[in-house]
């Protein structure tokens, strides 16, 4: 038997980044507009991303997903230390327009937030069907042999 190994090709790594795009935008889109047509948009938007993460999450390695999920958690804790500083005092601080500081930081946020709880929720979900199946089938020749 063949033993294959799967390498994340660049078409992996453009799902994520999509991804991560769509829970950007959708986050950035609520954050300084309380109207329905934008919320709904920005859902529909967010939809989107979960799809595209489920795509990569069924691509990669389990051990891939979990580096990544890790990863995603870290760089979400950096994020939110910023606003515990405050994103406006962050904005001032940093050269360029305040809003448009603001407004990225929190895209950024809420995209690593969001890509966060997906890949981890991926993850979670590939674990318990592997430890489920394993479960299943030990029962099943237990009850065979009987």
């Amino acid at each position: 038997m063949h033993a294959v190994i799967h390498a994340s090709t660049s078409s992996d790594r453009l799902l994520l980044a999509v991804s991560f795009a769509c829970f950007a935008v959708a986050g950035g889109a609520t954050t300084t507009i309380d109207a329905t047509v934008p919320t709904l948009v920005a859902t529909a938007v967010a939809i989107g991303g979960v799809y595209t993460l489920a795509r990569y999450a069924k691509a990669v390695t389990r051990r891939t997903l979990a580096q990544l999920s890790l990863a995603l958690w870290i760089a979400f804790l950096a994020v939110a230390g910023l606003h515990a500083v405050g994103l406006g005092t962050v904005g001032t601080a940093v050269p360029g327009p305040d809003e448009t500081i603001v407004l990225s930081l929190s895209a950024i946020t809420w995209g690593t937030f969001l890509t966060a709880c997906g890949s981890t929720a991926f993850l979670a979900a590939r674990e318990y069907g592997t430890s489920a199946g394993a479960h299943v089938e030990a029962e099943t020749s237990d009850y065979s042999t009987r």
